[in-house]
């Protein structure tokens, strides 16, 4: 019997070429989207399930309350550590300390090449179950632990366990340990290796002093939770450690420790207010929805021009009720034709995939491969093929069994204009879905123009950031910078202690006259040399910028916008402020000479934070103005030269700030780039099921139109006609959509200070581009029946 409705089915299918491809081709967009994103949705959840011990890890994280906002972040003190360790040990299988992943130059013989990593304490290999390829995840003092990619860069062939490797051209570590790199979907993805901290200690003073305390908020802690402890229980418990610990300038901004779960770390990292407010997992439903709609768009057109032929069965279901089907046997063929339609777009789609996907991991910033060898990945295969098979032929089978044989014989059985109702329905569906996704598209790229075009308080043409790496730097810095602008090949160079595009340094200690003692505050801290603002283009409001020919502006400040606003201050040219005193020492007075545009540093979409520039040393990044007059690779050639000379143990890396600018919005313009590929894929597959009912349509109106011409219509009053059915359609689903799209796009909006507006021409070129799409597809069947000889259509009659 399966076998006889299988014959049916495919006989159908050959009979009707046009509609089963559209159907086959429909289906198969539709599934090819949903596994896509499926693959999507899968890595997005299983981010960091890499690590063995995934469900008991944890960052310490707190709560700080600045001028009565609670910020959120994941950086805290050297005590809180060695607090948890003695105190509350026993909660605890480890606990660890890791500083930030910067880069550093790892030397063997002739090869100095820069990798990303950082300084960790013993504990931190193990929390992370690191995978060891070689050797052992336990350092000695003087022990380096390196990815598998290092290995292979530094190494090649040869073992690596017990070489000697040159550290930023400084010290000598011994390889102790080769593991796995880790995968790409890991929050840690980019540590290439694990230095020791004994070594961090010995060579860096402040470490020093940060070892008691408790307000150098310049580390991270993680912590391996006890097997039988309750992770919340246990978060609650350490709250107030450094409320109890913590100097008076510390306890002031009442700090909140708890612990955040790694699986959390990735998908609900946003904060507001001191509570978690989400963060990746919107994008996660939002995506899941769209799959499940682009599929369901495929299998409306399934529905639609299955049901749309209903006249042309009718005699075929009429005669085998006559002779004896029941209409269980009737639904079952009918289901048997739509599974045979979702396993040929199913082996459809695997192809679209296939060479779908590298553009997909591109745009998505993924590595996700399609698990051919995977049992599992089959029977979900499977188990989707037939969940899309009975969706998309539910409706057909049920509506097409229905039909009466002694009305369908005796030829009186006519679909009626009710029967269309259904068909207007899920058309009308089909394009509130496809002009909700193009609404949302467009406010997600007006966003991030938002961020683009926002005003950044300097000039980034031709500005490029290269890192001070071991600061060989430092004691002829002068000399640098000499050789640079005589080369031609710069304008202008400074050192500041951040790059142009993050701020590394905040504090807390800021006095000035007519502050509120009570007041818990926390200003971005910037130190530059004289020619930092020349260097950038910062833009003065008031009073002057720093110059080497005055000694005395050591003892000077340049504040931006933000932080006169912050302090209260009318007419700050002139006025005292006092710092200093955050890390032991006296405070110390500076004049404001300046007052700049707020510079964005932080965010395109949030306000500038209050800022204090000032002239000082250990610096973290030179700034270089390239000159506008040559060319740039020329330009890159000399400065690569003149760094080799003064920097030759570091290799030359250089970041355009325009490109690291970028990267604060990259996260908005790749989600607008996903959302306008399925946007456009169910526009295509919209755009399908109008073609085929259009198809239909004028198939069953062409005696109408002959008669009509006949008559003394007209080509255009025949088009007109028939366009206008789906037209109304169209403007039915644009009254549905646009108030659906403008409350969700306001929703998403408010993430963010910096929004764009819900202006109304985004609505209006999307009515305007639905109707014209609209027209366009159904006019080639509109215009071919309305040119159609009438002779041809009339003369049975």
């Amino acid at each position: 019997m399966i076998r006889n409705y299988l014959k049916i089915a495919w006989r159908n299918l050959i009979k009707n070429k046009a509609s089963s491809f559209i159907n086959v081709g429909g289906l198969a967009v539709g599934m090819a989207v949903a596994m896509l994103i499926g693959l999507w949705i899968w890595d997005e959840l299983s981010f960091d399930k890499y690590h063995q011990n995934y469900d008991r890890i944890a960052q310490v994280m707190q709560n700080k309350t600045f001028n009565g906002a609670v910020s959120t972040g994941g950086a805290t003190s050297l005590p809180v550590e060695e607090e948890l360790r003695k105190n509350y040990g026993s909660n605890f299988k480890h606990t660890g300390v890791m500083f930030w992943i910067q880069g550093h130059v790892l030397t063997v013989a002739d090869k100095k090449i820069s990798f990303s990593g950082t300084f960790v304490t013993p504990e931190i290999p193990e929390i992370f179950t690191l995978k060891m390829l070689s050797g052992s995840r336990k350092a000695g003092p003087s022990s380096l632990l390196i990815s598998q990619s290092v290995a292979s860069a530094l190494f090649g062939n040869a073992e690596p366990i017990g070489k000697i490797v040159k550290f930023d051209n400084r010290a000598s570590l011994t390889v102790s340990g080769v593991y796995k790199d880790l995968p790409r979907n890991t929050t840690l993805h980019d540590l290439k290796f694990m230095a020791p901290w004994n070594y961090f200690t010995s060579t860096e003073d402040w470490l020093k002093r940060a070892a008691t305390d408790w307000g150098e908020d310049s580390f991270q802690v993680f912590a391996q939770v006890a097997d039988q402890v309750n992770m919340n229980a246990l978060s609650e418990k350490i709250k107030d450690i450094k409320l109890k610990n913590g100097a008076p300038g510390e306890v002031k901004m009442k700090p909140g420790l708890f612990l955040q779960p790694m699986s959390k770390w990735h998908l609900y990292a946003e904060f507001k207010n001191g509570v978690n407010t989400g963060g990746g997992i919107e994008y996660v439903w939002l995506f899941g929805v769209i799959g499940i709609f682009v599929l369901l768009l495929a299998c409306i057109n399934f529905m639609n021009l299955s049901t749309a032929r209903s006249e042309k069965r009718a005699k075929e279901v009429g005669i085998r009720k006559a002779v004896g089907s029941v209409r269980g046997q009737l639904i079952s063929q009918f289901f048997c034709e739509s599974l045979l339609i979702a396993v040929m777009a199913f082996g459809l789609s695997l192809i679209l995939i296939t060479f779908g996907l590298p553009f997909f991991n591109d745009v998505a910033d993924k590595d996700m491969h399609i698990l051919w060898s995977g049992p599992l990945f089959w029977l979900m295969g499977i188990g989707f093929t037939l969940f899309t098979g009975v969706i998309a032929g539910s409706y057909p089978a049920l509506y097409l069994s229905s039909f009466k044989p002694v009305k369908v014989l005796k030829g009186t059985f006519k679909a009626g204009p009710l029967a269309a109702i259904p068909r207007k329905v899920l058309v009308v569906v089909q394009f509130s879905v496809s002009i909700i996704l193009i609404i949302g598209t467009i406010v997600v790229f007006n966003q991030v123009q938002v961020a683009k075009n926002r005003p950044v308080g300097y000039s980034r043409a031709g500005l490029i950031s290269l890192a001070t790496g071991n600061h060989e730097i430092d004691k002829q810095y002068d000399a640098f910078r000499q050789d640079l602008i005589k080369s031609g090949a710069v304008a202008e160079v400074a050192e500041s202690s951040s790059p142009m595009t993050e701020i590394h340094n905040s504090r807390s200690d800021v006095t000035w006259s007519g502050k509120d003692p009570g007041l818990a505050i926390n200003f971005a801290n910037i130190r530059v040399t004289t020619e930092y603002g020349q260097t950038v283009g910062w833009q003065f409001n008031a009073g002057r910028d720093f110059s080497a020919k005055f000694l005395t502006d050591s003892s000077k400040v340049v504040l931006n916008e933000a932080a006169v606003r912050y302090m209260g201050l009318k007419d700050p040219i002139g006025q005292t402020i006092s710092f200093g005193s955050q890390f032991g020492s006296q405070n110390k007075s500076y004049t404001i000479i300046g007052v700049i545009k707020d510079m964005v540093m932080g965010s395109p979409y949030e306000p500038a934070k209050q800022t204090i520039f000032y002239i000082g040393d250990s610096f973290d990044a030179i700034i270089i103005k390239i000159n506008p007059y040559l060319s740039t690779h020329e330009a890159i050639r000399k400065i690569q030269a003149i760094c080799k000379t003064y920097m030759p143990s570091v290799p030359f890396s250089f970041q355009f700030v325009d490109d690291e600018y970028a990267k604060k919005y990259a996260d908005e313009e790749r989600i607008g780039k996903l959302s306008t590929s399925f946007a456009l894929l169910a526009i295509f597959i919209s755009c399908l099921g109008l073609f085929g009912m259009a198809s239909f349509m004028a198939e069953q109106r062409i005696k109408e139109f002959g008669v009509r011409k006949v008559l003394g219509a007209t080509v255009f009053g025949l088009w007109r006609l028939m366009s206008k059915d789906f037209v109304v359609l169209v403007i039915i689903s644009l009254l549905i959509a646009t108030p659906v799209s403008y409350y969700f796009m306001h929703s998403w909006l408010q993430h963010y200070t910096y929004q764009a507006k819900l202006s109304w021409w985004i609505f209006g070129i999307t009515a305007a581009g639905a109707i014209v799409i609209t027209l366009m597809t159904v006019s080639y069947q509109s215009i071919k029946a309305a040119i159609a000889n009438p002779v041809k259509s009339l003369r049975s009659e």
